[in-house]
């Protein structure tokens, strides 16, 4: 995949801040903390973090104390990955190219490694150096997007028991807006948020995050058809062996295409008002819809 200079400026400075942030591998107790760091520092394209900062920065040059929450949001996204790789939820050894957290270190530990990343998530967010009550916005925005009603938890409950059934178009949605689209959007806002936007700037870029984390997904049921086990880092063909609810298994391969398409086109025209200061967005977004890992 071809990536922006910038992205992997951002990406290197996300990073060394995550270095930072988390506790060292051998503080008491040490196995939880290498644990953590083993699927933080895992590898990953570190898109959340990098859609966070470069939302602040149409609206501030100063990204550093964007920082801290584009790192929370990468902690939040980690602990999800390590618990629906359980035997439990989606039961699978690979994970960025490295075995699975419970892999490497027991079903155990990876479950407190998770819930270890989650609470360090908001402890890191409500230390963030930003005006308070802009902090308190982008703590209740990010909890609710991770939580039960229309966020990531909500969606991989309805993920699982959608399994193996007829799949109903609006569950899909459902799904797909909040299993995957609900963090990319807190990305999104929480990084508007940070660099200073008011509400109707907020409100503009809700909408383009939620419209590129949708068309995220659609994309991600796509590659999990067409692309390896190696290309992904994640075991392919998962998707169809569990008869999970996707875009492909619904409408088919080049239906799906079109359909992120589409959605790539809606998110850019979010974008349109501010010209050039949102070129690294717009990057982003033909980045996530045009991927091939």
């Amino acid at each position: 995949m071809n990536l922006p200079a910038f992205f992997e400026e951002d990406r290197a400075a996300v990073d060394l801040a995550l270095e930072r942030l988390m506790p060292a591998g051998d503080a008491m107790p040490a196995s939880i903390h290498t644990a953590m760091r083993y699927s933080v520092q895992a590898g990953g394209k570190r898109v959340r973090p990098i859609l966070c900062m470069e939302a602040a920065r149409i609206f501030s040059a100063d990204i550093e104390p964007v920082l801290p929450v584009a790192c929370a949001l990468e902690f939040i996204h980690t602990y999800s990955l390590i618990h629906d790789d359980l035997p439990a939820l989606d039961n699978d050894d690979l994970r960025r190219g490295k075995p699975t957290c419970h892999k490497k270190f027991g079903e155990a530990t990876a479950i407190l490694a998770g819930d270890g990343l989650l609470t360090m998530a908001f402890e890191t967010l409500a230390n963030a150096p930003i005006d308070p009550a802009r902090r308190v916005a982008i703590l209740s925005h990010v909890g609710a997007s991770a939580g039960t009603v229309n966020g990531m938890v909500g969606g991989q409950v309805a993920d699982l028991e959608a399994e193996g059934r007829d799949i109903q178009p609006k569950v899909l949605e459902y799904i797909h807006r909040s299993k995957t689209a609900a963090l990319i959007r807190a990305s999104v806002v929480s990084g508007a948020i940070a660099g200073g936007a008011d509400d109707d700037n907020v409100a503009r870029l809700r909408r383009f995050g939620e419209t590129i984390g949708w068309a995220f997904q659609v994309v991600d049921d796509i590659l999990d058809v067409e692309e390896t086990s190696a290309t992904l880092g994640k075991t392919a063909g998962k998707d169809a062996a569990q008869k999970k609810a996707t875009y492909p298994a619904l409408y088919g391969l080049e239906k799906s295409r079109q359909f992120a398409a589409e959605l790539e086109a809606t998110a850019m025209a979010e974008l349109a008002p501010y010209g050039p200061r949102a070129a690294r967005l717009k990057e982003l977004a033909e980045l996530i819809v045009h991927r091939r890992a």
